[in-house]
């Protein structure tokens, strides 16, 4: 008997396929733009849960069109969605993406922007979580060496362990409208 299957379309970041041949998964690769190629692949793929951790966004293109429509496009997509982002410095958020500061004015109750207290200054590297199963992690500042992966729960848990020690070294929250006089 000869019957019907379903057809399921996946995108090209799901599949975690590029169009780049030098994008390997679970390596450690070299270069900006490889960098912001790969976190679009970790954006795309997050579906509840973003934890980010920069020093202040200034590399990985999130100012860019395409870092917007993907965190625009997580949060609005899923009513549980929640992007919680940690920054040594939040100059670069307030004043180079305003498209990333306007989606903190839209999507503020699914969104919280932190900034770290002197003591986690030190932190030189960077990573992004998503659903506690896709992870992508610059290994220093200021060099464009990383390692990104998708479904690699051991290494996402203990990012997730150091993500939450960040999250308690934060003094500040960042806010759309300024109070006081």
């Amino acid at each position: 008997m000869i019957g019907i299957l379903p057809v399921t379309f996946i995108s090209k970041a799901e599949m975690n396929m590029s169009d780049n041949p030098e994008l390997v998964s679970n390596k450690i690769l070299i270069g900006e733009r490889l960098y912001a190629e790969a976190i679009n692949i970790i954006l795309a793929n997050a579906k509840t849960e973003l934890f980010i951790f920069d020093q202040d966004l200034s590399r990985g293109d999130f100012a860019s069109l395409e870092k917007h429509n993907l965190l625009h496009n997580f949060l609005a997509d899923n009513i549980n969605s929640h992007l919680t982002i940690v920054l040594q410095d939040t100059n670069c958020f307030r004043n180079s993406c305003p498209r990333l500061f306007n989606l903190l004015a839209t999507y503020g109750h699914k969104m919280t922007v932190y900034e770290t207290n002197d003591t986690a200054k030190h932190a030189k590297d960077c990573f992004i979580l998503a659903d506690g199963q896709h992870y992508i992690k610059r290994i220093h500042i200021d060099q464009a060496r990383f390692k990104y992966a998708l479904n690699d729960l051991e290494s996402v848990e203990l990012l997730n362990s150091r993500f939450d020690e960040l999250l308690e070294a934060t003094q500040d929250v960042v806010a759309v409208t300024q109070t006081g006089l």
